[in-house]
């Protein structure tokens, strides 16, 4: 029996060991840690197609895995950010727990506020947008509407940014509630959008049949480099933009 078919099924599930670990540190308000996790399961999930493919080991099963595993690490991880982001935003108590087990249940000591369950919107709309990707034949050298993982580093890095940039205009914007709704609300058209977005495959090399992805590539570093977590969504609007010309020059 051949072992190098594992391999790949092996690399998903990592990705979904992270994403499950992301999740921990999501419910106890640590973005930090969330967000390292989250990014190396995306690097796991990056490599096990890429393994499948190399190995020249593709299954269906390794095909439903990889979603089951991105329904963690990029769907219910992004949906509690969220949530617990608009409950910060209106100074919403954190839930509190039973510290006794074997004490008596009671919904009042559950601190939900009903507004913040809106984040989870994007975990039913990764949800959707999963199933729809693995029955859609279509999809094989680009993406329709915005791949869960890049959804996901939209989500997380509005966290990262309060964190680290240090700019209050910036947490300002944020912190208020109808921003993040908003947020939530286009990041559930873009997951299941008709927008055909191109995918970072390469068939070859060459810069004439790769322009739009070499453009990305190299704009991904200097916005980085220049702006840091705050170049993130700039990244990814101007994924979609290339993503239109690209289409309109194609056509």
């Amino acid at each position: 029996m051949s072992v190098k078919k594992y391999i790949p099924n092996f690399v998903t599930l990592l990705n979904l060991f992270c994403g499950s670990i992301a999740v921990v540190f999501a419910v106890h308000n640590n973005f930090i840690a969330t967000s390292v996790f989250v990014f190396v399961g995306i690097f796991f999930d990056f490599f096990d197609g890429l393994l499948a493919r190399q190995l020249n080991v593709q299954s269906e099963l390794g095909v439903q895995l990889d979603s089951l595993a991105d329904m963690v690490t990029s769907g219910l991880v992004p949906g509690i950010v969220m949530y617990k982001l608009i409950s910060l935003s209106i100074n919403a108590p954190e839930v509190v727990t039973q510290n006794d087990w074997n004490s008596g249940f009671s919904f009042s000591d559950l601190n939900i506020v009903p507004l913040a369950l809106v984040g989870l919107f994007i975990t039913l709309a990764s949800a959707y947008r999963l199933a729809k990707f693995n029955i859609d034949e279509d999809q094989q050298s680009y993406f329709k509407g915005l791949p869960t993982p890049a959804n996901t580093l939209l989500i997380l890095s509005l966290p990262l940014i309060i964190e680290f940039q240090n700019s209050n205009m910036a947490s300002s914007l944020i912190l208020n509630q109808w921003f993040l709704i908003a947020i939530t609300l286009l990041s559930c058209y873009l997951l299941n959008s008709n927008i055909k977005l191109f995918a970072l495959k390469f068939k070859n090399y060459g810069f004439s049949n790769n322009t739009y992805r070499y453009v990305l590539i190299i704009s991904t570093i200097i916005l980085l480099l220049l702006f840091h977590f705050i170049a993130i969504p700039i990244i990814i609007l101007l994924y979609i933009m290339l993503s239109i010309i690209d289409n309109l020059t194609t056509k």
